[in-house]
């Protein structure tokens, strides 16, 4: 797909669009069952997989989408006060600052409200009221609470920056917000979390989404692993443990279908 910063969002989106319509267009051309067309992807590709899986659940005249697998997904662009925000906004490879610049570079949100944002003070008071009750850290399992977290209590929302941010919290670009029927369609999930990442606490809140709405998840959680681990598979002595054991994982989950 075509990046940013040439090419701001929906143009990832759309490029995986139109390739997943020729792939599920052509797979006799490529030897694959339609009943087991799975689709994967990890960190940003975690999300353009779920967005896919909404895309398609119910589209005429292509197969449907057996399962999803979201390697340390990025679920949602909301809110960056949750445990796994506080415990990991310094650990490589992905940092809350980098992590702003990407989503900034993405959804063209200007770098002068990275405290506001970082605070959460570019959300309204009846955007929280509406969306808690998925996005609240209490649907967060205290055990991940343990190696520190201090809830805050935002400040005055500013206006500028509630406006600028109006896409980041579009059901699009914060899957975690698509509505209950919605999900309730969308198919049988792997997802894998790791301990030392920014983005750990979405896979925790998008696992809970699915069950609460019926849909099968499989869940692998790496206590040692980081965002970005799943890289390292291949790299000799850069390879980290849990990379082959996250692919394990998935080729056990694949087979089981």
């Amino acid at each position: 797909y075509r990046m940013s910063p040439k090419y701001r969002f929906p143009v990832m989106l759309n490029d995986c669009t139109v390739a997943t319509i020729h792939f599920l267009k052509s797979l006799h051309m490529y030897g694959v069952d339609h009943a087991r067309v799975v689709l994967c992807g990890d960190s940003v590709g975690g999300w353009v997989a779920t967005e896919l899986c909404k895309l398609f659940r119910n589209h005429p005249g292509l197969p449907r989408i057996r399962a999803q697998i979201l390697i340390y997904a990025a679920l949602q662009a909301v809110d960056f006060q949750s445990p796994s925000f506080q415990q990991n906004h310094n650990i490589p490879f992905l940092t809350w600052d980098m992590m702003f610049d990407c989503c900034s570079c993405h959804l063209a949100i200007s770098s002068e409200w990275r405290s506001t944002i970082k605070k959460g003070t570019h959300l309204s008071p009846e955007f929280w009221k509406k969306y808690s009750k998925w996005l609240g850290h209490e649907n967060i399992p205290e055990r991940f609470k343990k190696r520190g977290y201090r809830p805050v209590v935002p400040g005055p929302v500013n206006e500028k920056a509630y406006l600028e941010t109006a896409l980041a919290r579009s059901e699009t670009c914060t899957p975690i917000l698509a509505p209950d029927d919605i999900l309730a369609q969308l198919p049988e999930a792997c997802i894998v979390s790791c301990e030392y990442d920014l983005l750990r606490d979405h896979s925790l809140l998008y696992k809970k989404r699915l069950e609460d709405m019926g849909v099968p998840v499989t869940w692998h959680h790496m206590e040692d692993g980081f965002h970005g681990v799943f890289n390292t598979l291949g790299f000799g002595c850069l390879e980290f443990p849990c990379s082959l054991r996250i692919l394990n994982l998935i080729v056990h989950f694949i087979k089981g279908l």
